[in-house]
């Protein structure tokens, strides 16, 4: 049950050299990519390291975290902003063939047509980047248009930045909960040296990383306590 495998991940901070099976994880990554993607655009990617000399390179640059060296393998999960353009055509592509096994003949053309004018035009507005200049442009059309109707106004290439990092951040949330469901313990990091993680990955300029998740068996000393939570009533508001 769901319920279960929320109580049964934490964050381990020692794993047990126990090995865990490449193949597993990898599952895990295929199931996390059903994770909702802003616009499925899905602008990221995962490197799954299992080599032991790049563990304990990565697991340096984690600055030395117990969580970090003691894993028996890791996860660097990746935006791809800059593969906006390559994505919308593969999802156009797709979607001119789902509407014609999925639609009524009479509205395909016209559904059709909608999916162009979206992934052809709209989406590559939204995501191109240009030393802020753009998102500045549409941040401008976003709140004149706010004036007439309800608009989205997170049209800043920071805004759409962090958006991307969202969509990321549901998918390292996914694959951690379908590696509890498999018995398997992770840490998400979130303290670590950016771009020397990507020097050591040969990620692009246009990549940035979201979260390495570190992965293994929990020992017994790497769950510090118990776990706490605010009060329900302190996050939860009823209107």
């Amino acid at each position: 049950m769901l319920k279960d495998i929320l109580n049964f991940r934490r964050a381990v901070r020692y794993f047990a050299p126990t090995p865990i099976s490449e193949e597993k994880v990898r599952e895990c990554l295929r199931l996390a990519t059903l994770a909702p993607s802003g616009f499925n655009m899905q602008l990221y990617e995962f490197y799954h390291i299992t080599d032991k000399t790049l563990l304990e390179k990565l697991a340096q640059v984690c600055l030395g975290q117990l969580s970090a060296t003691t894993a028996q393998q890791m996860v660097v999960f990746v935006t791809r902003q800059d593969k906006h353009r390559q994505h919308a055509e593969m999802i156009l592509e797709f979607e001119r063939g789902n509407i014609q096994r999925n639609s009524p003949p009479e509205r395909q053309a016209k559904r059709i047509k909608d999916r162009e004018r979206y992934y052809g035009k709209l989406i590559p507005f939204v995501y191109s980047r240009f030393f802020g200049l753009l998102g500045a442009f549409r941040k401008l059309f976003g709140v004149v248009i706010s004036w007439f109707r309800p608009m989205v106004r997170e049209l800043s290439e920071s805004d759409m930045r962090v958006d991307v990092h969202k969509s990321c951040g549901l998918v390292a949330q996914t694959f951690m909960l379908a590696m509890a469901e498999e018995g398997y313990d992770t840490c998400p990091l979130g303290g670590y040296d950016s771009r020397r993680i990507k020097k050591l990955l040969h990620l692009p300029y246009g990549a940035e990383v979201t979260m390495v998740v570190a992965c293994g068996l929990r020992e017994e000393r790497g769950i510090w306590g118990e776990r706490f939570r605010l009060p329900f009533e302190e996050v939860y508001r009823h209107k």
